[in-house]
């Protein structure tokens, strides 16, 4: 059930062109909880302070620690509203609509599940992998899900002790400068790993070619949608994509969609 709540920065970390926040809700009596949130879910922060961002931006849920009822958000600088929410200092807090949209669907238990995220997309990913963890019991998830990762450079690639202390991670980056050489479509692992499940997010070339790639192996998949979004609930049409059963809203009928669902 979505919520409205003012967050307080209790952490950050500032990386090339990104920050990852970690929020906690402004202390209140009784002390407000998080909502039951799914992995590959989003918010609508409320940017104050910037003159140019009159409506919220849309930003994928990092992580949730529940027992110490925090959020983390990993955002990228791309425009002057998230420009301004990197620049915010630990103590400055955040209005946020939460959680919004579709998660990721949760894989069987036998499945061998690969992550990609491209860039800012593999914010989505850690969270998603946790509850792929915590909610398929009887199973090692190190050995189950893995993470293929890529960026233009190093300087692309964030946080990757999270996503190991999760699972396999698998990197390309476009100049060779970490992992494999070339995209992530080119990277090795598609010709010796057997995969079950593949949940993408990144840009929109990344996501297609990545699409293309399941279809030829027949293998399912699912990708998260980064349209242009302002409302958050399906009302200002600005995040329409057309897929196979018409023009859908990628805030309230995604961000996640099945690659069969769409027009590809």
């Amino acid at each position: 059930m979505k919520q409205i709540i003012d967050f307080t920065i209790i952490e950050k970390l500032a990386f090339q062109r990104a920050a990852l926040l970690r929020l906690h809700p402004v202390e209140t009596f009784p002390e407000t909880s998080l909502p039951e949130i799914c992995g590959g879910q989003f918010v609508n922060v409320r940017v104050d302070g910037c003159d140019k961002a009159y409506l919220r931006r849309p930003i994928s849920i990092h992580d949730v620690d529940y027992q110490n009822n925090t959020i983390d958000l990993l955002i990228q600088e791309k425009h002057e509203g998230t420009k301004t929410l990197c620049a915010l200092p630990v103590g400055a807090k955040l209005n946020i609509v939460l959680p919004l949209g579709n998660g990721f669907t949760m894989p069987e238990k036998d499945d061998n599940v690969l992550l990609i995220g491209g860039g800012i997309g593999i914010a989505p990913l850690l969270f998603f992998a946790k509850t792929i963890h915590d909610n398929i019991q009887g199973r090692d998830a190190i050995h189950h899900v893995s993470f293929l990762l890529g960026g233009r450079t190093k300087d692309d690639l964030m946080l990757l002790d999270r996503f190991r202390s999760v699972g396999d991670v698998f990197i390309t980056t476009n100049d060779g400068s970490m992992g494999e050489k070339g995209f992530v479509t080119d990277h090795s692992l598609w010709n010796t790993m057997k995969i079950n499940k593949i949940y993408a997010c990144g840009p929109m070339p990344m996501m297609k070619a990545v699409a293309k790639v399941a279809r030829e192996k027949g293998i399912w998949c699912e990708v998260s949608l980064e349209n242009q979004m302002a409302c958050g609930i399906g009302a200002c049409l600005c995040c329409v994509e057309n897929t196979k059963e018409g023009n859908l809203c990628v805030c309230k009928e995604g961000p996640v969609f099945n690659i069969e669902r769409l027009l590809w």
